[in-house]
């Protein structure tokens, strides 16, 4: 359906593509990786006509219908979620226009004259709409809306109103609902929930259309694609198989290039020595010649790129006593919504909770009661003798001066810190070369919680709240930061929609339903096993 040929690309300075191919064949599920900058964006880009290659080409085959998903969605107001996601349906939405703008015609007095007409052609505009089935597009925009977490009240307000996160929400429903030959989705997985995400995930799987997207959820791609397209260095290399898979092959590859290159470097080696050795003598010139012959025929075989590679190590924290947190008869409400009507709940040193519920179950609200973000209406809320407390939530980053560049928040953050350290921490959480000279400023939303992020761990606390601490990291900061969370040797509390993250850190799950608290004294993967779901709001 669409193939990419020999393309070449330069953005600016950045040399994106060279002659790079790739093809999407029907019904193919495909994952797009590579690191920040590799040119994803810009491919999906060029797949859709909005920017051309410099060489090469992108074609599409004649009457494909692509459906294109970006970060950037545009303004939105002044109608309902479920009118602004309708009018991207597709061809039915234009059918729906002419229909309003026919019944209008049919009540205007000034176009008696041409009412025949009028009523000749909404029969033929009515009857495309029915085949079309138009007249259930509403309900159909409503499941989709309702999947991707809207309630009843959310899908008829003014879209105007919504926060950036909910309107990405409208934007990706608009596609869906599309259902067009080829969706092409970038960061589809950003600002959902992990019921949402789910029902996404089901979604996407009976989606018969051709698929390409971008993820920085593993778990997320894992599930949905059967091909891999990586971009990297300015090539497109095609893997079968899914993200685990494409992990395992890309590091196959890495090992067999690496001993190809060993190999050809020592046999490299050995003829130049005999070169070099016997070159001034007569009686050997014949095969000094015939090896200087036969170096210049050898294909030199490329060392493998080298990722770079981002790891984190804690300094040692220090102990803390046994009991961590303590909750005892916490009542809290917002207005007349009740949150918790007596919760109790006991952490103890070393534990990993993570919490559950459905938005609005008061996830978030009890990250920030433990951390002193908010109060309790009654009941008490006590952190242990000797805790250090780090809290990361989404609005941490108003903790960062924008007038000062990443190193200097570091250095000012830790004066007593060596110039040497604070840039290998900007290293781990990627920042390196000219990036940490940025201004806080202009830096985007995922960089701002990565420097967050990093400023908390320098200094490591003992307890460790993390409010959706995966949220705008890429693929690899998140898999370093999950191996650094892994060796931390003090105690967590956590809320994340991000499976692999839930699976590989925790040991203990409260989940927060409209029946109750529930304690759950394995982990994420226990839980999941013992409740038969992955998520509390999926139960039947």
């Amino acid at each position: 359906m669409i193939r990419v040929e020999s393309v070449s690309k330069r953005n600016s300075s950045q040399l994106l593509f060279v002659e790079a191919s790739a093809t999407l064949l029907r019904g193919e599920k495909v994952g797009l990786v590579g690191p920040n900058g590799a040119g994803k964006s810009t491919l999906f880009r060029m797949i859709t006509g909005r920017d051309q290659p410099d060489e090469g080409q992108v074609s599409v085959d004649r009457g494909t219908i692509i459906g294109y998903f970006s970060q950037d969605v545009g303004e939105m107001a002044g109608r309902s979620a479920v009118a602004e996601v309708m009018e991207g349906a597709g061809p039915v939405s234009a059918v729906a226009a002419e229909m309003a703008a026919l019944e209008a015609d049919m009540v205007d007095p000034g176009k008696g004259n041409q009412l025949e007409e009028i009523i000749a052609r909404y029969g033929e505009v009515q009857a495309r709409f029915e085949e079309l089935d138009g007249y259930a597009l509403d309900g159909r925009a409503r499941e989709v809306l309702d999947g991707l977490g809207f309630s009843q009240e959310m899908m008829d307000g003014d879209v105007g109103k919504l926060s950036g996160g909910w309107k990405m929400r409208v934007a990706l429903a608009r596609i869906l609902l599309m259902r067009p030959d080829v969706m092409l989705l970038d960061e589809p997985s950003n600002h959902l929930d992990l019921e949402s995400l789910i029902w996404l995930e089901q979604f996407l799987k009976g989606y018969d259309g051709a698929l390409m997207m971008t993820s920085h959820d593993r778990e997320f791609m894992n599930r949905i694609v059967t091909k891999i397209i990586e971009i990297d260095g300015g090539s497109l290399t095609t893997y079968s198989g899914d993200y685990d898979f494409y992990v395992e092959q890309r590091a196959m590859s890495e090992k067999q290039q690496q001993a190809q290159f060993e190999r050809q470097k020592a046999m490299l080696a050995k003829e130049i020595a005999f070169i070099e050795r016997f070159k001034a003598r007569a009686s050997h010139a014949a095969q000094v010649q015939s090896r200087v012959k036969k170096l210049d025929k050898i294909e030199k075989v490329e060392p493998p790129r080298r990722r770079q590679t981002i790891a984190f190590e804690f300094q040692p924290a220090p102990r803390s006593g046994d009991d961590v947190i303590s909750v005892k008869g916490v009542h809290k409400r917002y207005g007349s919504r009740v949150i918790y009507d007596g919760l109790d709940f006991h952490v103890r040193r070393k534990e990993r909770w993570c919490v559950m519920g459905v938005n609005g179950a008061g996830k978030s609200t009890l990250l920030k009661l433990v951390a002193g973000d908010a109060t309790p209406d009654s009941g008490t809320v006590q952190i242990g003798v000797g805790v250090k407390l780090g809290y990361f939530s989404q609005h941490a980053m108003d903790i960062l001066d924008g007038d000062l560049t990443i190193f200097e928040m570091l250095e000012q953050s830790f004066p007593q810190a060596g110039q040497g350290s604070l840039r290998t921490l900007a290293g781990c959480f990627g920042f390196s070369g000219d990036d940490i000279e940025k201004r806080c400023r202009v830096l985007s939303g995922g960089e701002k919680a990565r420097l967050v992020m990093a400023m908390m761990l320098f200094d490591p606390p003992n307890l460790l709240v993390l409010d959706e601490p995966t949220n705008h990291l890429d693929l690899a900061t998140k898999e370093m930061l999950v191996n650094a969370l892994a060796q931390f040797e003090g105690t967590m509390l956590f809320v994340s929609h991000d499976r692999h993250f839930l699976g590989a850190l925790s040991n203990r799950v409260l989940e927060l339903t409209p029946d109750g608290v529930h304690a759950y004294g394995g982990g994420y993967t226990e839980y999941v096993a013992s409740t038969g779901q992955e998520a509390p709001g999926l139960r039947s």
